[in-house]
């Protein structure tokens, strides 16, 4: 029988948008999980939301070059895209501060901040609309003689937000007397399965490492032997997806269903070819799920992992053809009559992501950091036994809040 494959076509125009930052991510998979044998977890969310933000405080060719990559024609269509369609319907759920109760869908907070020096302030227009629409609260700071001080209130602030899971965004010394302005953003989310693996079912087996003959010993879960499971074979990999238990809305126009799609290559070896083939047609993220169908998988078995990833993403976005200029940011601050210029220096990103036989618990974290200048059919089963590939989904709207690679489920990181 031969298999189907998605297409770019009829993409929507939600993930579309989020496209660029889909491919910052799986730039960065490809270099430290592919080629590294390192565990991988990214919010391309998060960093959408941040590139939307800072294109927000942008002029010039830097603009031009963040609404082209973004998938939008204005800054008015960025605005009224993040208002209606991403920030506050996510906002408007479930989020309630006792971690072990979880009443009718996942729990989820997205927060996003800015903290400028004292020395400056923002534009009103930027900072009307970082409160806004981006819901930003805005903190005045002294960078200047306490650097350290405000590093340790941005790192407490992430970790808060966070529930714990992410409690150092910023490196130690990474902001320094000539910050002017730090934008961040904290993405958290607590999910229970529609229905949750039995602990009693789950079983060590061998997992085999990325590129090399040897094997670890892992638990996996499982289910009951022929349980439904939405499902299909695609040419070279397979899609598995498993929903969460979904929030009951107030009205349907609010509604919100999410899901953890795993895609497991045919061959041990074969994540970066499943990568690669995904970059050169995003449609892949985009158009399978209608073609997922209800299956029994007779072998169903999904190793527990846990671990967090961090970058400096500023590098991604250059390989990628975003430079960011001097002079051309400048839109966020009123450096006043000096004439300083802003830039971007650094972008940082982290994410945590635990998977078990309960649900699901994930956060992630951006802050930029900003500077003066002057074939044949085999039985259904999903066994993903070697390197494979994840991402949080929320169904309705196609954006992917998580995307991330299991190499090693044995390499266990408690802390963001």
């Amino acid at each position: 029988m031969e298999q189907q494959q998605p297409t770019d076509e009829n993409i929507s125009s939600s993930s579309n948008r989020n496209g660029f930052s889909l491919d910052a991510a799986l730039n960065i998979m490809l270099k430290e999980a592919c080629s590294k044998g390192s565990n991988f977890v990214f919010s391309p969310f998060s960093f959408h939301s941040m590139l939307c933000l800072i294109a927000a405080g942008a002029k010039g060719s830097v603009l031009e070059q963040l609404l082209q990559v973004l998938g939008y024609r204005s800054l008015e269509e960025v605005s009224s895209s993040m208002a209606s369609r991403t920030l506050l319907p996510m906002l408007s759920t479930v989020n309630n501060e006792r971690d072990d109760v979880i009443p009718s869908g996942p729990i989820i907070s997205f927060v996003n901040s800015a903290w400028v020096d004292r020395r400056f302030k923002l534009k009103p227009s930027f900072e009307e609309l970082a409160k806004q629409v981006y819901r930003a609260t805005v903190k005045q700071v002294d960078f200047v003689c306490k650097a350290r001080e405000v590093e340790d209130e941005i790192n407490l602030w992430v970790a808060k937000e966070t529930k714990g899971l992410i409690r150092s965004l910023l490196p130690q010394g990474s902001l320094e007397d000539d910050t002017a302005l730090v934008l961040a953003n904290a993405l958290y989310f607590k999910g229970q399965w529609d229905r949750k693996f039995d602990p009693a079912r789950t079983q060590v087996r061998s997992f085999h490492l990325l590129n090399s003959p040897e094997t670890v010993a892992v638990p996996f879960m499982t289910t009951k032997p022929n349980q439904k499971h939405l499902y299909k074979s695609f040419d070279g990999y397979k899609v598995l997806k498993i929903p969460y238990q979904n929030p009951e809305p107030e009205n349907e126009d609010n509604s919100m269903q999410f899901s953890m799609h795993f895609f497991l290559p045919d061959e041990p070896d074969s994540l970066p070819t499943l990568v690669q083939k995904i970059r050169t047609n995003p449609g892949m993220l985009n158009n399978y799920s209608d073609q997922l169908k209800l299956e029994n998988l007779p072998q169903l078995w999904i190793p527990r992992f846990k671990f967090s990833f961090e970058v400096e993403a500023k590098e991604a976005l250059e390989e990628l053809g975003m430079g960011f200029k001097a002079g051309e940011l400048t839109e966020m601050v009123d450096c006043g009559a000096a004439g300083d210029k802003l830039s971007l220096s650094k972008m940082f990103h982290k994410a945590f992501v635990e998977v078990n036989e309960e649900g699901t618990e994930a956060a992630a974290s951006t802050a930029p950091r900003f500077i003066r200048k002057c074939g044949r059919r085999n039985p259904p089963s999903f066994v993903a036994d070697h390197a494979f590939m994840f991402t949080i989904v929320e169904e309705k709207s196609g954006i992917v809040l998580f995307l991330g690679a299991v190499i090693n489920p044995l390499t266990v990181s408690a802390e963001g």
